[in-house]
């Protein structure tokens, strides 16, 4: 799957929990409580292939899952820019985490990087649309 075929079909999943718990009458805050991950497994197990495993994404206490992906994640399927031989297919816009290459295209591991699953984090930058969030991650010109 592609980064822009994830980010297109995550941002219609995260779309249709966030209208049904608003349409439930939860607010900002309840809603990002309705995001630990315990909750979410409980209550939303195809939200995320992890969930079935009993695997979370990353090992903290408190996860959060309302942004699943970062808003300092950067990525382009097609490249983001070339670095000698390789491709840089993503990066952070931030400097956290490590790269991993593959075929020649450079990808960001986020593995060891929690900063958009902490509650606080969450509130700083809450917005009820995934895609206002995230709106500097996909390539320029993907707006839908």
């Amino acid at each position: 799957m592609t980064y822009l075929a994830w980010y297109e079909a995550h941002a219609q999943k995260h779309s249709a929990l966030v209208a049904l718990l608003i349409e439930k009458g939860l607010d900002e805050e309840a809603i990002i409580a309705y995001f630990d991950y315990d909750n979410m497994v409980e209550k939303e197990p195809d939200f995320c292939l992890l969930y079935t495993q009993g695997k979370k994404c990353h090992e903290m206490e408190h996860l959060n899952c309302y942004l699943c992906a970062c808003p300092n994640f950067r990525f382009d399927d097609a490249g983001l820019k070339r670095q000698g031989p390789y491709t840089i297919a993503s990066q952070c816009s931030i400097g956290n985490g490590k790269t991993y290459g593959h075929d020649g295209i450079v990808h960001q591991d986020c593995s060891n990087c929690t900063v958009p699953h902490h509650t606080s984090y969450i509130r700083k930058h809450f917005d009820r649309s995934w895609r206002t969030i995230m709106r500097e991650s996909p390539p320029r010109g993907v707006t839908s």
